[in-house]
């Protein structure tokens, strides 16, 4: 199967080669658009993003190019004509992110303001191991009324 990615980046071309199996992968940096739906030709699939264009003329060029399914790298199907697709191309997408890893980096970003660990980051990289400094707010004494 060959497939054609669409708007990717490095990060994108690093993981899906590493379970490329038998599988044919092409990268395209461009956006997949009416401009760029030619590009499509020989491929049975299309890998895109959220700032991809499928609407009803993208589809039929990729329809018309032998592509009978869409994958979205992404839970949001917007950009998609779905309707147009019916009957045509499958189109399949990331049904969900992980409420854990939300949480998580929610957690982490309170800790790293509370604690200032950007700022004592940013020292060590510098090699500044000085006591004082940036502390906690926890460990901020609030000022009391007299």
């Amino acid at each position: 199967m060959k497939i054609a990615f669409f708007d990717t980046k490095s990060y994108d071309k690093t993981s899906f080669e590493a379970c490329k199996g038998e599988l044919e992968f092409r990268f395209f940096e461009a956006k997949l658009t009416e401009d760029t739906a030619d590009l499509t030709k020989g491929f049975d699939a299309v890998c895109v993003f959220v700032n991809d264009t499928l609407n009803a003329a993208v589809i039929d060029r990729l329809y018309e190019n032998g592509v009978r399914l869409i994958a979205l790298r992404c839970a949001g199907f917007n950009n998609v004509d779905v309707k147009h697709c019916f009957g045509k191309i499958h189109v399949v997408r990331v049904p969900a992110y992980s409420p854990y890893a939300v949480a998580e980096h929610a957690m982490a970003m309170l800790l790293t303001s509370n604690r200032r660990i950007h700022k004592a980051y940013n020292r060590t990289r510098e090699f500044n191991f000085r006591l004082d400094g940036p502390v906690s707010y926890t460990h901020l004494t609030l000022p009391t009324k007299a």
